[in-house]
């Protein structure tokens, strides 16, 4: 397909090795490597500070065969990822996109402590869809463990992030190769754009790393109309596609655009992201159950993957109500005592007193609870196959807990299309020289749902493939 691009520059504004667009996951971890193979690296930021999602994310990391996991005498192995990862996707990943994350998973995982300096808080938990526990979670239960790491390891090498830099175009030189970007500078998200256009050259390459767009309300809803203004989204603000719009317009390829996945972990009594997933995640989750209010049954696996129970609350219409006991509660990877004191999570004395709260039948309640007790002691759940962790007990123990959960916009797998060099290509499915993708902007590593905490490995795996490739394969070209 031939396309006509915008013209370059006649001067260029700059000149580094490696430009780099983003500065979450992928993006740092792109210019760490690219760093370390010896190249000049430049990091744009749209926002007035660095991390985006990243930042707030929930710190939790998939990791296969963990030195955590062999210590916690859990058997894990890359192959057993991958399938959970096409079990959850419906197969529609990108197979060998895929396998690069869960092959890569562990020894970067170990990246983020041995070269960065990231610390976990040495548990391993289970996310719905997993079929064993591979969950690491960050020492302060959020990505900013990770990214503020990042941040420093770059800082330490004399590169920092250039924000309120906005991506206006992606230039491509007569040959097809990735040239350089314009940015416009001094731009405040949400005003109208303005400041003067600041143009880079990229001597190696472009990194790509501009995260999804759960924010942007018409982007989103034009690729699936269900999301609109009714859905909140756990995304911090700046997650809207003008990245991705600027690499289509580049003639990248599109992929599974209209796959958007919503986390069921989240409380429609707080807005965004909030603080109550840590607890509905490693507490209510896999230790309680998740009742409708109106019939005080359960209707999904409490550890089923995020499109299955997405698509099971929305299709109740309405909350549901996730509950545990006092010994799930004390397995709460964060944000407990918060969401106590907020009022989003709240505590009782005993389960009638619950469901009088929640406007749930007692008499039915106390019922369900004893029959999933009764699947508790058996280790089976034939109703709807929860898999149930070693130290899971029968719901006993007061004081009783429970929140209000209902999706919200979380993630999007769909993005530019990239091979397993991180390379994007275009809309003949060739590589486009001198430009590369990595993280939540590209498509296809996920298929039609991505599995909790497979986000962080994915932007940490192919962020460093990118920055490493972006540097090997321009002194390929050199010596050429």
């Amino acid at each position: 397909m031939t396309q006509t691009f915008a013209p370059l520059p006649a001067t260029w504004d700059e000149q580094v090795d490696v430009i780099v667009i983003g500065s979450g996951f992928a993006g740092l971890a792109a210019a760490i490597e690219a760093h370390d193979a010896g190249a000049s690296v430049k990091i744009v930021e749209k926002m007035d500070r660095p991390g985006g999602n990243s930042w707030i994310n929930g710190g939790q990391v998939a990791a296969a065969g963990s030195a955590a996991q062999r210590a916690a005498g859990i058997a894990d192995t890359p192959d057993l990822m991958l399938q959970d990862m096409l079990e959850a996707g419906l197969h529609l990943n990108y197979v060998a996109l895929a396998r690069m994350v869960a092959e890569g998973s562990a020894e970067t995982a170990q990246w983020t402590t041995d070269r960065c300096g990231a610390q976990f808080d040495g548990r391993v938990n289970v996310l719905g869809g997993h079929s064993v526990a591979r969950i690491l979670q960050t020492k302060n239960g959020r990505g900013s463990e990770i990214v503020g790491k990042q941040l420093d390891v770059l800082k330490g090498a004399g590169i920092t992030v250039d924000t309120n830099c906005l991506l206006a175009t992606i230039f491509r030189a007569p040959d097809g190769r990735a040239a350089g970007i314009g940015v416009r500078t001094g731009y405040a998200f949400g005003s109208p754009a303005g400041g003067a256009i600041h143009t880079v050259r990229a001597r190696a390459g472009i990194v790509l790393a501009t995260g999804g767009f759960s924010r942007d309300l018409a982007f989103r809803t034009a690729q699936d109309p269900r999301l609109g203004p009714a859905l909140d989204s756990t995304n911090q603000s700046g997650a809207t596609a003008d990245g991705l719009i600027a690499a289509l317009e580049a003639d990248a390829m599109p992929v599974q655009l209209d796959w958007i996945q919503c986390l069921p972990l989240c409380s429609p009594d707080e807005p965004g992201f909030g603080v109550s997933p840590g607890f509905i995640g490693g507490s209510t989750m896999p230790y309680g159950i998740l009742v409708d209010p109106k019939t005080a049954r359960r209707f999904v696996s409490e550890l089923a993957d995020r499109r299955v129970q997405s698509d099971a609350l929305i299709a109740s219409g309405h909350p549901a109500v996730n509950i545990c006991d006092a010994y799930g509660a004390s397995k709460s990877w964060w944000g407990l005592d918060v969401s106590l004191e907020r009022g989003i999570v709240k505590k009782f004395d005993t389960l009638d007193a619950l469901a009088t709260a929640y406007g749930i039948d007692a008499a039915e309640l106390q019922a369900t609870i004893a029959r999933f007790n009764g699947y508790v002691v058996a280790r089976h759940d034939p109703d709807f196959g929860k898999l149930f962790l070693p130290d899971v007990k029968a719901i006993l123990e007061a004081p009783f807990y429970a929140v209000r959960v209902w999706p919200k916009v979380h993630h999007t797998m769909g993005g530019v299309g990239i091979d397993a060099g991180a390379h994007v290509v275009d809309l003949d499915g060739k590589v486009i020289p001198g430009f590369y993708a990595a993280g939540e902007v590209t498509g296809g590593v996920h298929g039609g749902c991505r599995l909790g905490g497979v986000a962080i490995i994915d932007c940490l795996v192919f962020g460093r493939i990118a920055g490493r490739n972006v540097v090997a394969d321009a002194r390929v070209s050199a010596g050429a």
